[in-house]
C-alpha cells in the first residue's frame, strides 16, 4: 500500500519509495509496477501526475484527480508556484548554504536556466576509509530547486564537486561502490521532503510533509546524523 500524505477532491500526495517509477517508461521495460497504477488500483480512482520525480527519488509525489485540476496544478509547477524542499546527503563538508545558478543542457542540447538554494544542515565524519583519507565526510542538505529541470539536484550538487551519495551517473562511483560494498546500499539519498502551494480552486494554503524512506533512515543511522524531520 503507498502511504497517501494528503487527499481531498481534487489532488492526493503520495510518499513514493525509491525505486518506484511514476508511470510506465520505454527505459524501464523490466518494470512491472508504478506509483499510477498503485495509486489509481488503491483507491479506485482515475490519477494525473502533476509532476515527476526521478525513479530513484523518494518523497512526496502529487497527482490531480480531474483533468481541470490537472491542468491548473502543472500550469502552477510551470510557474514556479510550488515551494519544494529536498533532503539529501552530500559527499564531502558542503558550504552551510549556497545558491547554484548553473545552465543545465537538454537532451538535445538546449541550455536551460537552473537555479537551486540549499542550505547545510549537518556535517559527518564517520571511520570508512576512502582513498587515501583514513575517513569520510559528508553533508546533510536541505535544498530548494527554483526552477524543475531534468535530475536538477543531482546535476548541480555534482557541479559544485559534492555530489549526492547514491547518484549515479552524475555522482562519484568511487564513493558509491564503497557504500554497496561496506553497508549493502546503492540508494540515491534524495528525498522530496515537502510540498507547499496554494490551492488553485479553494485558495487554500497547502503543505505537505512526507517522511523519509527506511534505506535513507538507515543511512542516517550509519551517518550518526538526526532526522530533520523529526521533532527534538
Amino acid at each position: 500500500m503507498l502511504e497517501i500524505l494528503y487527499e481531498d477532491d481534487d489532488l492526493i500526495a503520495i510518499n513514493k519509495p525509491h525505486g518506484l517509477l511514476v508511470h510506465r517508461s520505454s527505459i524501464a521495460a523490466d518494470t512491472s509496477e508504478f506509483a499510477l497504477q498503485l495509486l489509481r488500483d488503491q483507491i479506485g480512482k482515475t490519477v494525473y501526475p502533476a509532476h515527476r520525480l526521478d525513479r530513484k527519488t523518494a518523497g512526496i509525489l502529487l497527482f490531480s484527480l480531474t483533468k481541470e485540476m490537472d491542468s491548473a496544478i502543472q500550469q502552477a509547477f510551470a510557474n514556479n508556484q510550488m515551494a519544494k524542499s529536498y533532503l539529501a546527503v552530500l559527499r564531502g563538508y558542503a558550504p552551510q548554504e549556497g545558491s547554484i545558478d548553473y545552465a543545465l543542457k537538454k537532451e538535445n542540447g538546449t541550455l536551460q536556466d537552473a537555479l537551486t538554494h540549499y542550505q547545510t544542515l549537518q556535517h559527518t565524519e564517520i571511520d570508512l576509509p576512502f582513498g587515501k583519507f583514513p575517513t569520510s565526510r559528508y553533508s546533510l542538505v536541505k535544498a530548494n530547486p527554483q526552477t524543475g529541470r531534468m535530475h536538477q539536484l543531482r546535476r548541480h550538487f555534482a557541479h559544485i564537486l559534492h555530489p549526492i551519495l547514491g547518484d549515479r551517473p552524475h555522482g562519484c562511483n568511487k564513493q558509491n561502490k564503497l557504500w554497496k560494498e561496506t553497508f549493502t546500499m546503492d540508494t540515491l539519498l534524495l528525498h522530496a521532503s515537502n510540498l507547499q502551494f496554494t490551492h488553485p480552486r479553494t485558495q487554500k494554503q497547502v503543505n505537505i510533509q512526507a517522511g523519509l524512506q527506511p534505506e535513507f533512515l538507515r543511512a542516517l543511522g550509519i551517518l550518526q546524523l538526526h532526522n530533520p524531520l523529526t521533532a527534538v
